[in-house]
């Protein structure tokens, strides 16, 4: 047996198939006319993003059948002959609105980053955020984070601790303070291998205290020198970027090939940057780069202390001081 893996349908093409067929359709099985049961392209859009999630239609025709018999009754019990639908008609037929999205932040936060995930049902906003403490270098991770998101993170500290001086940070910084990350939404299981830049960002931010865009998203697994690695479902997390607001979206290099089975208007929605190396993604993602420091030579910092502890030590004894 052969498997073929099939992508869902964008909103668009769900928005177009709703219009062409579904809604005709769900007419003639209730006897309505045009009149009597019409939809604006923004309700539809409404009922397809906040009452459906599916990669298909299936859920999107059972809404509009509900919705039709609805109106039905609705028309004959006030003997009408126009019946168009308006969002109070979404939530008087259909209920409160089943599902929410995460859109990016109103302004720019120190830690926190806009990743991008993949479903079977879509594509969605992914939110790190990352805080620290003094402490004595512990690492802390909720949010129900699978193995390969635990190891993005552990692969993120390890690059930025050996590029500390480059990103203006000192690495006594990472001993004397504890490392909190959290992916919100903390029932719902998160893992897979494209959150690496977005953990990373979030790390440097917060220990260089410098906010992150807003308005930027990104997605792509970075290895330990700092490349960023490609992903899958791109289609599904370009659309989810579109939906959250963003203006700019970080793509790994090696993505860039799969653009062309990107719809246009996606592409030309937002700003669809490839990037290749973390350093990159620093300049589009951060509102300001840090300035490195001097970096610092381990072996020598080690020599220089013991020796002074040496010294220290020496003087004590000819003061006769006890410690």
């Amino acid at each position: 047996m052969e498997i073929i893996p099939l992508s869902g349908y964008t909103e668009e093409e769900k928005l177009a198939i709703a219009q062409g067929h579904l809604i005709k359709k769900v007419r003639e099985r209730t006897g309505l006319s045009a009149q009597e049961f019409s939809l604006k392209k923004e309700i539809i859009e409404l009922l397809i993003r906040h009452y459906t999630r599916e990669s298909g239609v299936r859920g999107l025709e059972r809404e509009l059948s509900a919705l039709a018999r609805k109106s039905l009754r609705e028309i004959y019990d006030q003997q009408k002959t126009k019946h168009t639908l308006t969002k109070a008609h979404l939530e008087k037929y259909l209920g409160p609105q089943k599902y929410t999205f995460e859109s990016a932040s109103q302004k720019a936060l120190v830690g926190v980053t806009s990743g991008l995930s993949w479903s079977e049902v879509g594509g969605d906003m992914l939110p790190i955020e990352a805080a620290i403490s003094y402490g004595k270098g512990k690492i802390n991770l909720t949010g129900k984070l699978g193995e390969v998101m635990q190891e993005s993170i552990k692969t993120s500290l390890s690059f930025i601790r050996s590029s500390a001086e480059k990103y203006g940070l000192e690495p006594q910084m990472f001993l004397q303070h504890d490392i909190h990350v959290h992916a919100p939404a903390g029932a719902t299981p998160k893992d897979g291998p494209s959150a690496g830049i977005a953990i990373t960002t979030s790390l440097v931010s917060v220990f260089s205290e410098i906010p992150v865009r807003h308005d930027v998203a990104m997605t792509g697994e970075i290895s330990l020198i700092g490349r960023v690695l490609p992903i899958g479902g791109l289609k599904e997390k370009l659309l989810a970027a579109v939906r959250g607001q963003v203006k700019k979206v970080l793509i790994p290099y090696e993505n860039k090939k799969d653009l062309a089975e990107i719809p246009e208007n996606v592409k030309s929605a937002i700003d669809i940057i490839p990037v290749k190396h973390f350093d990159e993604v620093l300049k589009h993602a951060l509102v300001q780069m840090p300035k490195p420091v001097e970096k610092v030579n381990l072996y020598q910092r080690a020599k220089d202390i013991a020796v002074a502890d040496d010294l220290i030590t020496s003087s004590d004894k000819r003061q006769g001081v006890s410690i």
